[in-house]
């Protein structure tokens, strides 16, 4: 008679309990072990310990900020009656979609952002490649003293917003810039303050600016492309602009997306500039721009005031913002497959 073999998990369970240091060390093992818990525990308590401060920050000035701009969106500061010229004690009332209907019916809005989408589109092209020109530059063999330039490229950027401003009117006024007098000495008559010419001024401004910031981002892309790829197409024969054109620039797909986004979303609050340049050029009103209605508007310069229509603007520039970002980034990802 065949004697038949029990099954190997049979075994295990009636071999089960004979020996607890073994049914200890098979536990730690299988990672089941009381200690491999607890430094699961451990672990998962410190990362979320170095998320909290960020976690906070992120919360009380980003998150809780834009809710409560939403929030007071569908509210409007008015008067409770009572006074003979209107007067009487503020009070916000609920008007529902009121001050997001005011904002897409007003022409001045829109006639601001057609603005703003001229300049981006002007600016950022010239930007991106400006700065993707420089990061290749310094990313070549023939570059010495690297550090020293990628500090002077990004300095522009260390300078705070209306301080540049100031800068570029002193330079543009055409009554003390040395640039105009220069220009006029050789017979060239400029005027970078005029109507059809101003947004280019303002462009140049933002491009002397954001260079040297898109600039490192393009560099520490490159800088991450393995080295042997370029010593294998030059080993192949590639001549140093085929490698730039085909090994350097297609891997930095990623990095020109991050770019370009930020530039769109940056473009969009557009508001040093032509805040500054309209202290000299006042035919360029309260609202040239969406953020400067908006601003204005929270002031109490343009009607309807208050926070309630303030935030409404902001929250149509922004939805506008992400719909330009969202539509780059698709049609970037069918252009690259």
């Amino acid at each position: 008679m065949t004697q038949q073999t029990p099954a190997p998990d049979a075994v295990a369970v009636a071999t089960a309990g004979d020996n607890p240091h073994e049914d200890a060390r098979a536990a730690q093992k299988s990672g089941k072990g009381p200690r491999r818990r607890t430094r699961e525990l451990h672990d998962a308590r410190t990362g979320w310990a170095f998320m909290l401060p960020f976690s906070l920050a992120f919360v009380l000035v980003f998150l809780i900020p834009i809710l409560l701009s939403i929030y007071k969106s569908f509210f409007r500061v008015s008067s409770a009656s009572g006074g003979l010229y209107g007067g009487g004690e503020l009070t916000n009332h609920f008007v529902g979609f009121q001050n997001y209907s005011d904002v897409i019916t007003n022409g001045r809005f829109w006639l601001g952002m057609l603005r703003v989408l001229g300049y981006t589109a002007i600016q950022v092209p010239i930007m991106i490649i400006a700065a993707l020109a420089l990061a290749l530059v310094l990313d070549s063999y023939l570059t010495k003293h690297v550090t020293f330039y990628r500090l002077g490229y990004f300095l522009p950027f260390a300078i705070p917003g209306i301080v540049a401003a100031m800068i570029w009117l002193y330079l543009y006024s055409p009554e003390i810039s040395p640039i105009v007098s220069l220009l006029r000495g050789l017979g060239v008559q400029v005027d970078f303050m005029a109507p059809s010419v101003i947004l280019a001024s303002m462009a140049n401004m933002t491009t002397w600016t954001y260079t040297g910031y898109n600039m490192l981002i393009f560099l520490a892309a490159l800088q991450a492309i393995p080295t042997e790829l370029s010593e294998a197409a030059r080993i192949d024969g590639a001549t140093g602009f085929q490698i730039v054109m085909r090994v350097k620039v297609p891997l930095v797909r990623g990095a020109a997306l991050l770019a370009v986004l930020l530039s769109i979303v940056g473009t969009i609050q557009l508001f040093n500039e032509p805040t500054v340049m309209k202290t000299v050029n006042p035919w360029m009103g309260a609202d040239y721009v969406p953020m400067m209605m908006a601003y204005n508007t929270m002031m109490g310069t343009l009607s309807p005031s208050g926070d309630g229509p303030a935030s409404a603007v902001s929250i149509v520039m922004a939805v506008v913002a992400g719909v330009l970002a969202v539509l780059y980034a698709v049609v970037d990802r069918k252009v690259s497959k």
